[in-house]
Order: C-alpha cells, then structure tokens, then sequence
C-alpha cells in the first residue's frame, strides 16, 4: 500500500484492510513448504544482519525519546539494543529455522470398526495478533515463529518502539518477498493510535484469531478484558524462589541472585524469596546480605528484619507485588507446606523454583505447585522459550487453555481430522 493509499484511509479502513490481507496470507502459508519457510527466516536474519546499522540508529532514536520521558531504568534496558542483542535476535530465527515444522506433524492416527483411517494432524491457528510495549525484539521472534507455524501475523509495537520495530519488520518484508511469499504474511500497525488496538481485540471483522499480549500489567489487563478472541498471556510474573532445609547455601545463593539479578525488569525474575526456617539460622542473613552488596533492596517480615537491620517493612501488598526492578521480598516458612500455600495464595502462576539437595522433597515441590513452570536447583529467569531448546517464544501463557508456559511454534498450531474411507455410509 502507498502512502498516498495510506492518507486516504481512515483508521478503521487500515486495520479492516490488514485483517482481510493478513487472511488470505495465512490461506497461501497453509501449502508453503517447510523449506520456503526457512529460506525466509533466513534470508530475514541477513537482512537484519545486514541493516544492523540503521537498526540500530533507530533503536538510538527510541531510546533518546524514551529517556526524555523519564522511563524507568528496567523499562530502558527492555527497549535497548546493541550489536550482541541484534545478533542474538538473528541467531534466535537460525534457531527456529533448526526446529522441526510442526505443520502437518500426525499427531495420532487409527482406524475404527467401519474401516475409516483418522489422523489427527497438526494445522496453524491462522492470524495472530501480537500487541507489546518497549520489547523491540518480538517483532522478530513473533513473526518468526508465527511464520514457520504456518500463522499469518500482525503485529503492533507501543509508540516507544516504533522505529526500531518498523526497520525489523521491513527486513522480514524483504525476506518474504525474496522467498516468493506474501509479504503480508507478516505485517505491522504503523501508528501511534491506540484506537487501533482496540480494533485488533475486536477481530478485525473474524479476520484475527488468538491474540498474544507482551508488555506490562496495564496493557496485558486490557486486552484479557476487551478481547472478543481468545487470548495468550500472562497477567503478572510473581515468581518465588523457596530455600529448602537441606539447600547448599552456595547454590541458594548463586541461584538466587541470578533469579532476581540477572535482568529485573523481565516476566522470570524472582520476586519473593522464602526461606525455609529449619535452615534460617544458617541462611537468611547471607542470602539477604548477597542481595543487598549487589543493590537489591530487600523487604522483609520479622524474622528478616531481625537477619538484617537494613531490610525494610514487608506490607501484605509486597507477597503480591511483581516489582520489576532490584526489590525482593522475604518471608520464613514452616517448611514445604507453607512455601506450598503462599505461593498458591500470592502467586500468579507463572514460574517457580525450589533450591535444595532432597530429591523427593523436589519432586514433591514440582507435583504440588501449581504454575506454568516450575524448577529444580535452577533460576528462574530459564523460564524462557528459547531457554527450553524451542528457540524462541511469542510470550509466556499462565492460563489452562490451549497453550501453558513459553508460547512457542507447537502452542501456534491446532489440529484437525484427517479421514480416509473408502465409500463408507453411516447405517440408520
């Protein structure tokens, strides 16, 4: 479309236009092979390789307009890019590119008495609708692997974004283009419009099928409320990491810190640390201290504030709080059940970690909590699609329905049934 075509349109016009060619888009993906899939996933991480500097000025442009409006310093680094970070969004489609085709995959197949052959065989969703704020990174790893699950994608980044996003999405337009595929399989809502995501949660006229949010709770609130199609997200990431009695204290403090350290600003980030009181007296006060010398704030009950003089109050809004930044809150528990019910009670669902030495203790752990993810001995911050060998994710699902934990290109496929008979008629 022109931008003379472009200034003709009404908004509504736009959007309606996106959803009837984003459509017909995933209706030519249905018989694209696996091979022309690749070849535009690859030829999309050359393009971003090769256009890494004006991709790159652009993130500059996004990030100078950012900072002048006082965004916070977790917020900064979601929307940062540099060369490390461009190369790795280019690694991660090479890494799609690796993984089988889940399209056309049998799922199951038998026969029943009246001699009819049934398959259940994998089929994209059809067009997914990805809208995230500050993340310029999942225009690629959502049109990836929207692309090679067979799924048109339209895509809508927040305004602060905008430039890096539309650079990145000009690279897969290219590759599409090169590979023989309809550029439209991926496209982009280029305005700074919020009316339009209100559009997109409507459907655009049946034209848009699940919705997938990544961005903070206010956005991801919004859409599980105004949505008319179905919807993969998570609301909040609390995630808890629980110190067992019989927990080294090297690792509880290794794993810990990188829980909540490594990046804050990041759904996977631990956000409330339980420590077991049978090992209190011998792993509380280093723990709280490891966290503090590496700038964590940490709020506390009694028996933390008693570890340390430098932790804070804890209020009952801090169990429930996903901070996002260097904050931590602490609590002692009476052992699994306790660590159990506070995470059942505070949680949302997302991702959970237990450090200790007892196998069965940890088995126990990993039957009884109910999260999208939940670990052994290991960060939290794993909690993540590429992490988990499915080279990259389109967001983490906390819900029960269809997909659950990272959303990756199995969790963009439905099914059907595939039967074969051969002139059979159902009797009277």
């Amino acid at each position: 479309m022109s931008e003379a075509q472009k200034m003709d349109m009404t908004l509504a016009d736009m959007m309606a236009q996106l959803g009837v060619q984003a459509r017909r888009a995933a209706r030519q993906l249905t018989t694209a092979s696996t091979a022309q899939k690749n070849a535009a996933l690859q030829e999309a991480a050359n393009e971003l390789r090769a256009d890494a500097a004006n991709i790159l000025a652009a993130n500059g442009e996004d990030m100078t307009l950012a900072e002048a409006q006082n965004v916070g310093k977790a917020r900064l680094d979601r929307i940062m890019l540099d060369e490390a970070r461009l190369e790795g969004i280019a690694q991660a489609l090479e890494a799609i590119i690796r993984l089988d085709d889940p399209v056309g995959q049998s799922m199951a197949h038998w026969q029943v008495d009246s001699g009819l052959d049934i398959t259940r065989v994998r089929v994209p969703l059809g067009v997914i609708g990805v809208i995230y704020e500050s993340r310029p990174n999942v225009t690629a790893d959502a049109a990836a692997l929207c692309l090679k699950a067979g799924n048109a994608v339209i895509l809508r980044g927040s305004s602060e974004i905008q430039n890096s996003a539309r650079l990145i999405h000009g690279c897969f337009a290219r590759a599409l283009k090169t590979a023989g595929l309809d550029e439209n399989c991926v496209q982009i809502v280029d305005t700074p419009d919020r009316a339009a995501v209100g559009m997109m949660l409507g459907g655009l006229d049946g034209n848009i099928d699940v919705i997938v949010p990544r961005g903070g709770k206010g956005l991801v609130g919004r859409v599980q409320e105004e949505a008319r199609v179905p919807v993969f997200a998570h609301l909040d990431g609390v995630c808890h990491v629980y110190v067992h009695e019989n927990a080294s204290l090297d690792m509880a403090r290794n794993v810990l810190l990188n829980a909540k350290m490594r990046r804050t600003g990041i759904c996977g980030a631990a956000e409330t640390l339980l420590v077991d009181k049978a090992c209190a007296d011998t792993h509380l006060a280093p723990l709280i201290a490891a966290l503090m010398d590496a700038d964590c704030a940490v709020r506390g009950d009694e028996a933390a504030q008693k570890a340390d003089s430098r932790v804070s109050v804890a209020s009952e809004d801090d169990w429930y709080e996903e901070y996002l930044d260097a904050v931590i809150a602490v609590k002692t528990v009476s052992g699994m059940d306790e660590a159990v019910d506070h995470i059942a009670q505070y949680g949302s669902g997302h991702t959970e970690a237990i450090i200790t030495d007892d196998g069965q203790v940890a088995e126990d752990f990993l039957n009884r909590v109910d999260s999208a993810i939940v670990m052994h001995n290991a960060s939290t911050q794993f909690a993540d699609g590429g992490e988990f060998g499915m080279g990259a994710e389109i967001g983490i699902a906390t819900g029960r329905f269809h997909a659950r934990g990272p959303v990756g290109l199995e969790q963009l496929t439905s099914f059907k049934y595939a039967v074969r008979g051969s002139g059979q008629t159902r009797p009277k």
